[in-house]
């Protein structure tokens, strides 16, 4: 079969203009997920062969105009001009066409080859309204093709004219989008002296000229570097003196007004609402969703809801993994004769890849229902019901979902950030999920709050540590808006689109994405991260524990008649050995090494070492406490260990509460701390968040240590 020929379509629009479901439309399976060049923002490629082409095309990130104010405007900016795609396809929602024709006359400004999907077309039938779409074809200087993306209607037709445009069969006219006078002889004056830069002939120099007129910051960093910039910035002193004395305004509002009134008289002349317009079933709900009384009860509701399916029904799927990597280490120990070789496969990898892939229900069922609640329309609903709460603490409204998901595991919880389209918000609450108590840690409570205070007062303690997580989280989110992440506030756009039932595979397909992004990114990282902490806990061997553990198992096969006795005799010198072993090992040793941070918070290096092999996954600090006391396999059910730890003379009720608070706030496992790499992008920043999470940990943990001394 011979190579098709390549067509590269961009698809640009407002976010819920339905883009993605017609992207999912017209690629099917044919897809694949990266990033940006250079950016953490997903991007979205598929194909479709058509009339002899291979279409491939690019699902830009939903943007309200090309601005450059938000991470999303930029990527999608910077696509169209430095990778500039065949066609673009702009889509617009049908029912809500006067809002998206802003981003349309943008991307007329930038002369590109324009195609607009008139989206969501059955919609605009349904509620009656009329769209002449030959005269707004003559208005926007482009061809228009109704379709729906959610019934597959329009696109063979859309994909005709894209191939059509290709091809040269469609005349482009010129758009009638006009500026006013004062503003459009500016512009070509800067255009003519841009020219002057043969460098900058790879942009729309017309473009460039507007955008130098709106004050637009990179492209103002782009065109100062030339030596014409002199003769630009008197053309552009003189334009805000001539439309300052003209319209009392600069050329930025002058433009924008222009732009408003251009869609305005194309909506006059085009759109006509054939009856009434009715309240709609959108406005009967939003009477109860976002009326004052009710609304927040019902968005922590939904939260629930969305809780509840993820952790309960994740869960028992969840165990079914742990037990099926279990039924594996327990068939693959007894084929392998070598100790090191068995320990590394069973205790290193098979438990690393276990540890992968035993998040990932959680991670489905969250995303299944964050893409349902985004594409219904309930998530701005729920943005906007808490955004007043959550902005007092410098967050969005959005933030909320992913904080509460936080309590269940802090991975997916920091892949939820996505639904944040602004990066200073996203990483104030990628930063400041790990104080939300995840359930990894829950273990630790148990045993701790068990072993030292009754029933009802761990009943207490277990509340007020779960609490003193939430408000740590939030003050920090308030210092880190206020100063690290204060330059990146960015302006604040809430829409409420009408509520619409999702399209089934559109949300499957999404969270499939999402998992295998999950398992690509993460799965590497957590793998070789679990590994090396193995290393550390079993590294170096000592020779003569080893020695002195056969010399002990010879004496107890000689003097032990009983079978019974013989292996409990057995089993208890291998836990003093497996003691003692690793606190000879690096982690053992990193333990007394931190003994002297830790000593002031009531920590003994033995729980240094826990803290140490806690970082592959909280729960382990449990484990980790058994190994330490020779009990072997414990877990915060063992009254053992409760015992031990009880009469522990170093042990007690202030050192207990400590130790949650310290594990409630120090750094969360590598697991979690390899996905906040990967959203965020750049260690330099984790590697912050790690500094100011120990040192949070360590002053409340030795406050906490000091009160509870005074107090109990």
């Amino acid at each position: 079969m011979r190579d098709l020929k390549e067509v590269k379509v961009a698809l640009a629009g407002n976010p819920n203009s339905g883009k993605s479901s017609l992207f999912n439309a017209l690629t099917g399976s044919h897809q694949k997920v990266g990033n940006f060049s250079g950016v953490t923002i997903e991007k979205y490629e598929g194909y479709v062969d058509y009339g002899g082409y291979r279409i491939r095309v690019v699902d830009l990130p939903g943007t309200y105009s090309l601005t450059a104010y938000s991470p999303e405007e930029l990527v999608t900016r910077n696509y169209l001009i430095e990778d500039v795609p065949d066609i673009v396809i702009d889509v617009v929602e049908g029912p809500n066409l006067e809002r998206n024709l802003l981003l349309t006359t943008q991307l007329m400004e930038m002369e590109v080859e324009l195609l607009v999907a008139l989206n969501m077309f059955d919609e605009v039938e349904a509620q009656g309204i009329d769209i002449d779409v030959k005269q707004l074809q003559r208005l926007l200087g482009c061809h228009i093709v109704p379709t729906s993306a959610k019934k597959k209607q329009g696109l063979d037709s859309l994909l005709d004219h894209v191939i059509r445009i290709y091809e040269g069969n469609i005349e482009i006219r010129k758009n009638k989008l006009a500026f006013r006078p004062e503003v459009d002889s500016a512009i070509e004056e800067i255009t003519q002296l841009l020219a002057h830069e043969p460098e900058l002939g790879k942009y729309n120099l017309r473009w460039l000229a507007i955008k130098l007129l709106e004050n637009d910051k990179e492209v103002y960093n782009l065109v100062r570097q030339y030596p014409v910039w002199v003769k630009i910035e008197r053309a552009l002193q003189h334009a805000i003196q001539e439309t300052e004395a003209v319209y009392k305004s600069d050329p930025e509002i002058s433009i924008t007004e222009d732009r408003y009134a251009f869609i305005r008289g194309a909506m006059q002349e085009c759109v006509k609402q054939r009856r009434e317009k009715k309240q709609s079933l959108t406005d009967y709900i939003d009477l109860v969703v976002l009326n004052r009384v009710l609304g927040l009860p019902i968005f922590l509701l939904v939260v629930w809801v969305i809780f509840h399916m993820t952790f309960t029904l994740g869960t028992p799927i969840m165990d079914w993994l742990d037990a099926l990597f279990g039924m594996l280490a327990e068939s693959v120990s007894p084929l392998l004769p070598n100790d090191t070789l068995r320990s590394v496969l069973v205790d290193g990898v098979i438990a690393g890849v276990g540890g992968v892939l035993i998040f990932l229900p959680n991670i489905i069922l969250l995303f299944i229902g964050l893409s349902f609640l985004e594409a219904s329309g309930y998530m701005a609903r729920a943005a906007f019901v808490v955004d007043k709460v959550m902005h007092r603490f410098g967050l969005h409204g959005k933030s909320f979902i992913p904080m509460i998901t936080g309590f269940g595991c802090s991975i997916p919880a920091i892949m939820a950030t996505r639904t944040l389209k602004s990066r200073s918000d996203r990483l104030a609450t990628i930063m400041i999920i790990p104080f939300m108590s995840c359930g990894a840690k829950l273990p630790v409570y148990v045993l701790l709050a068990g072993a030292f205070f009754r029933p009802a007062v761990a009943a207490n303690v277990m509340f007020g540590i779960y609490m003193l997580g939430i408000i740590i989280g939030l003050f920090s989110a308030l210092i880190m808006k206020k100063t690290i992440l204060k330059s990146e506030s960015e302006p604040f756009v809430m829409e409420l689109p009408p509520y619409r039932w999702p399209s089934l595979r559109s949300v499957l397909v999404q969270a499939k994405t999402k998992a295998m992004m999950y398992l690509k990114k993460a799965g590497t990282i957590i793998l070789f991260a679990v590994l090396l902490i193995w290393t550390f806990s079993n590294y170096p061997k000592n020779p003569e524990l080893d020695a002195g553990l056969e010399r002990q198992i010879a004496e107890i096969e000689q003097t032990i008649i009983d079978e019974e006795q013989k292996e409990r005799a057995i089993i208890e010198a291998e836990n003093k050995v497996n003691a003692s072993q690793l606190e000879y090992s690096i982690a053992g040793r990193a333990g007394k090494l931190l003994e002297p941070v830790i000593r002031p918070l009531g920590f003994d290096w033995r729980i240094g070492v826990a803290l140490v092999t806690g970082l592959a996954a909280k729960e382990v600090v449990v484990s980790t406490m058994g190994t330490i006391y020779s009990l072997g396999e414990a877990d915060e059910t063992s009254p053992e260990l409760k015992t031990i730890l009880k009469n522990d003379p170093g042990f007690d009720e202030a050192t207990a509460l400590s130790l949650m608070v310290f594990v409630l706030l120090y750094i969360p496992c590598v697991a979690a701390v390899s996905v906040m790499r990967k959203e965020i992008g750049e260690w330099k920043a984790v590697a912050i968040y790690g500094a100011y999470a120990l040192t949070v940990a360590w002053i409340f943990s030795f406050i906490t240590y000091r009160l509870a001394h005074l107090l109990l």
